[in-house]
């Protein structure tokens, strides 16, 4: 009985490689979602940002409010964000953009958590695989 408990253990040491592939692929996924958000943004590119969105995605910005002082809180929906874009997004002002780093923080089989920045914004994301693909869910941004 040792003796298979060793080799199961000791195959689990020596070939990890589906798991570890599959994180990779998600991980790499992930990026190309997330730069496609970004980038389709800054370039106003509607085709990068609207296959990138999930159909029920919230956008959320927290800010103050001019007259009172108070916090607000602005939503916008996935169709907010593609008018956006196909209005020009950012790409009047471009240098704005800057250095963009994603970095994602964690995948938990279907769901992910991820943070895009650049010289401009910084985005929290939500992203989930939806019917077989990556997808952001949600996004709570905010200015720099």
């Amino acid at each position: 009985m040792r003796n298979v408990g060793f080799t199961l253990l000791l195959s689990l040491a020596l070939f990890p490689a589906p798991a570890t592939a599959q994180i990779q692929d998600d991980r790499t996924a992930i990026r190309e979602v997330i730069f496609d958000y970004v980038d389709g943004w800054w370039t106003g590119d509607v085709g990068r940002m609207e296959g990138r969105l999930h159909p029920d995605l919230v956008k959320r910005i927290v800010f103050e409010h001019e007259a009172t002082g108070r916090s607000m809180l602005n939503t916008m929906s996935k169709n907010d964000m593609v008018e956006h874009t196909r209005a020009g997004g950012g790409s009047a002002d471009p240098e704005q953009k800057g250095d963009v780093e994603v970095s994602i923080v964690d995948i938990s089989g279907g769901i992910a958590s991820a943070t895009a920045t650049s010289a401009r914004y910084v985005d929290y994301l939500h992203l989930a695989k939806w019917n077989g693909r990556w997808v952001i869910v949600n996004v709570l941004w905010g200015m720099r």
